[in-house]
């Protein structure tokens, strides 16, 4: 019986790795590594096959086996020395790095060679001690333990983004050594070979293929192309599940035999029944069924989709977009191009709280198709994140359970697939991909590769919208800082015609404060109509920029606001001071800063205008002794827009609009202040690079005066 045993194991690993050799040299492509594996597989097959036969009829001998293992380590030797070489990027051959390995590796396999072509001519007391079997036993030992470094090596120099492609023969030929250094070691301690463990070499050897196998299949760069059926390795699959799953029910109807007494022989009956019908129902289960032909797919098999490949060419669709319109057909067009499909729709999530479509690419457009927020198909898209395909929904239902579809798909041409676009634990929206016309099937690959894309495709959308978004919120905030300006500049208006109904009462029969008073309304009434136009154009863009002389400017917003106290007045202005800005808008912009003055000095104080060269550049200087303004208040509050100390009377706005006005015209503007003593304002602004001529200098100057 036991050489029954030895014979049936070793047959099996004989069988097997025979196997295994005839797929690598269909498939050798020429490669130094290919050929290596090639070797050691069909030198395993030859080694299991004359071990089984020895087991049989006992004509081989010892020498002859002992040779034949010797060959087969080396050749998973020299295999493994080859890919760790490769893995160290040594690809023309093993550098000192590996002599570590190569020459303990040789003098064992040599060694143990040695003795066993020489043993016939030993002498029979170095037999009778059992020396020469002590070594030979320690030789395969030290053979063992180097395999088992070299996958160690091999595994750990590998990258790990390449481990899933030969963690599987890591584990079968580690498993081939870690058996034999067991093996040895015990027979090395005991002295003795153990019969059990001597006939269990096959079928662990055995058990070792299908990993090499797997490994072999992941690796191009060893030029072997392994491919084994699908439905094949399914069913086979399932036949080994099926097989171990009655063993576990013999096994446990056994004990439930001999353990139960008189109800013994019953509860057998109803167990085993009750086994049967469970194996049946797990058979028949189509939701099982696709769980482990995608577990066997994904773990036994290369993938259909070259993923790097597929993300740069989604990306470069999207990247084509120059609007918002072309972002959303050209996702539709870059999920298409994924499973060949010739078209789709995309819907989005509403104002309403409906998802209605936005767009479609060479498909129609079903403007009516709305779906509510609330209904069956949304639900289902957000709690599962599945990918319907509407091909399964009459073939398996199961899968589906609790979708309702909308009426409008039934009567939509060539349906086939609905992505949901998901973000984060939102639906965004859903595209609705119409059939491809090469009959194509879809399986997990390509579900997983389209809901990938579709969250991918998803972001994209949800950063589209937060860009609307920001673009409204920029508007809305234009619009309102336009807005306060003109009411900054409303304000001083409305305060200037105040002081003229005020002062009409004391001097309305003063012809000179009527043509005064007359003036003041014609100029409010010009820059009320010059912020209704810019009010109208929604941005606070000046007039026609050109060269002016500063000097007719300062002297007339002094004399408009000599008649607050305390007064202003012109201290000192350098000739040919000449700029190019708009003259308006200029005076308008030192005229804020005087009133600011005005208002923080006693009336007895002191305000002085001054305008001089600095270089390059012109400087205007307003110089108050009133209450002045702490540094702190200076750095932090000053300019800041909407910020004021002067509570319901103010805008904060003056201050923050001067400096901006300066800035945009390539000057700045500049503060020192001494809380107590007072504040002087520094207005800069570029020398214009010519002179005005007379001619301008006139126009300018009446310009100033109407």
């Amino acid at each position: 019986m036991l050489i029954h045993l030895g014979t049936l194991s070793h047959a099996a690993g004989a069988l097997l790795f025979l196997l295994l050799s005839a797929l690598l040299a269909t498939a050798w492509r020429g490669r130094m590594r290919g050929a290596l594996l090639l070797t050691a597989c069909l030198v395993s097959a030859i080694w299991c096959a004359a071990l089984a036969w020895q087991s049989l009829t006992g004509h081989l001998s010892f020498t002859a086996i002992g040779l034949l293992e010797v060959v087969r380590n080396g050749a998973w030797i020299a295999f493994l020395l080859r890919v760790l070489g490769a893995a160290r990027g040594e690809e023309r051959g093993p550098d000192r790095h590996l002599r570590p390995f190569i020459v303990p590796a040789v003098m064992a396999c040599a060694g143990i060679a040695a003795l066993l072509l020489f043993q016939p001519y030993l002498s029979p007391e170095f037999l009778s001690r059992r020396a020469g079997i002590s070594l030979l036993v320690f030789g395969q030992v030290v053979v063992a333990v180097l395999g088992l470094v070299l996958v160690e090596q091999f595994y750990r120099n590998t990258l790990p983004e390449h481990r899933w492609a030969i963690k599987f023969l890591c584990f079968g030929v580690g498993a081939i050594f870690a058996f034999d250094f067991f093996l040895y070691s015990k027979a090395l301690l005991y002295r003795q070979m153990d019969p059990g463990l001597w006939m269990a070499r096959g079928v662990i050897n055995a058990l070792a293929v299908p990993l090499i196998a797997v490994s072999a299949a992941r690796s191009p760069s060893w030029s072997v192309e392994i491919f084994v059926s699908r439905h094949i390795v399914f069913h086979s699959a399932a036949l080994l599940g099926a097989g171990c799953y009655l063993i576990l029910m013999a096994g446990a109807g056994y004990y439930i035999r001999l353990y139960g007494g008189n109800w013994g022989g019953v509860a057998q009956a109803v167990f085993f029944f009750g086994a049967v019908l469970l194996l049946a129902l797990l058979m028949l289960s189509g939701q099982l069924r696709a769980r482990a032909k995608v577990f066997l797919a994904k773990h036994f098999f290369r993938n259909k989709y070259d993923y790097r490949e597929e993300w740069l060419k989604f990306t470069e669709t999207l990247s084509r977009s120059e609007h918002d319109s072309n972002v959303k057909e050209n996702i539709i067009r870059a999920i298409a191009g994924i499973v060949e499909s010739p078209g789709g729709v995309m819907w989005a999530r509403g104002e309403d709280a409906r998802f209605q479509p936005v767009a479609a690419w060479h498909a129609a457009f079903p403007v009516t198709a709305k779906v509510p927020a609330d209904s069956s198909l949304v639900g289902f898209l957000r709690e599962r994140e599945w990918i319907i395909f509407l091909d399964e929904i009459t073939g398996d239902p199961e899968l589906y359970a609790g979708l309702e579809l909308p009426s409008w798909l039934e009567k939509y041409q060539n349906p086939w697939v609905i992505l949901p676009l998901m973000h984060g634990a939102e639906v965004l929206g859903f595209v609705l991909l119409t059939r491809s016309q090469t009959k194509r099937q879809l399986n997990w690959e390509d579900s997983d590769l389209l809901r990938t894309v579709g969250r991918q495709a998803a972001s994209y959308l949800a950063l589209l919208g937060l860009s609307d978004a920001l673009a409204d919120a920029r508007q809305f905030e234009a619009f309102n800082r336009l807005s306060s300006y003109v009411v900054h500049d409303l304000k001083n208006l409305v305060a200037q015609l105040s002081l003229v109904g005020e002062n009409a009462r004391k001097h309305g029969s003063n012809p000179e404060f009527i043509r005064d008073a007359f003036g003041t309304v014609a100029n409010a009434t010009a820059k009320m109509n010059r912020l209704l136009g810019q009010l109208r154009k929604g941005r606070m863009d000046e007039t026609t920029s050109k060269m002016v002389n500063l000097k007719p400017i300062l002297h007339k917003v002094v004399k408009a606001r000599a008649i607050n106290q305390p007064r202003p007045v012109v201290q000192h202005i350098d000739e040919g001071l000449i700029v190019t800005t708009d003259a308006e808008r200029l005076g308008t912009m030192v005229e804020h800063i005087i009133q600011n003055a005005q208002e923080a000095t006693a009336d007895d104080g002191e305000v002085r205008v001054r305008g001089e060269r600095d270089g390059q550049q012109v400087i205007i200087e307003v110089e108050d002794s009133g209450c002045g303004m702490a540094p702190q208040f200076i750095a932090e509050r000053l300019f800041r827009p909407f910020d004021t100390t002067k509570g319901n009377a103010g805008m904060g706005i003056g201050v923050y609009e001067s400096r901006e006005f300066f800035r945009g015209r390539g000057g700045d503007v500049e503060v020192a202040s001494t809380p107590g003593k007072g504040t002087v304002f520094r207005l800069i602004l570029p020398l214009a690079g010519a002179e005005p001529t007379v001619e301008e200098e006139i126009q300018t100057s009446m310009e100033m005066a109407k």
